[in-house]
């Protein structure tokens, strides 16, 4: 099984993010909001957007790098076809990746049902 987190499993391009952000399909929890639409691809497509708001660089990559691992980790059990958009909620604090792994999958799920 391939669990690196290849180019093509990214959102690089802002078009990308917008389409992401216009659809204006999100499911949160106390950890993470998700936005979501569907990519017509046979894997998800991740991005992140960790705002000045959530804490200085060195938090802010600590985000990112959590977020990056939570994904790489739990694609396998992601249904496929989406790209996806993870902002952590304000007042977060999470300091294992398991807890954004299972917190991602839910989310994604959750909204796989909205669709």
């Amino acid at each position: 099984m391939d669990n690196r987190f290849s180019k093509s499993q990214r959102l690089c391009k802002t078009e990308e993010y917008r389409k992401v952000f216009d659809a204006r399909l999100s499911v949160a929890d106390a950890t993470l909001i998700l936005f979501a639409i569907p990519n017509g691809q046979p894997h998800c497509r991740l991005g992140l957007s960790v705002s000045k708001k959530i804490g200085n660089a060195v938090v802010r990559n600590r985000w990112k790098r959590l977020i990056r691992e939570a994904f790489r980790k739990s694609k396998s059990a992601m249904p496929g076809g989406l790209d996806i958009v993870v902002l952590p909620q304000r007042n977060a604090d999470v300091r294992r990746v398991q807890y954004l792994e299972k917190s991602m999958q839910r989310l994604v799920m959750d909204v796989f049902k909205k669709l």
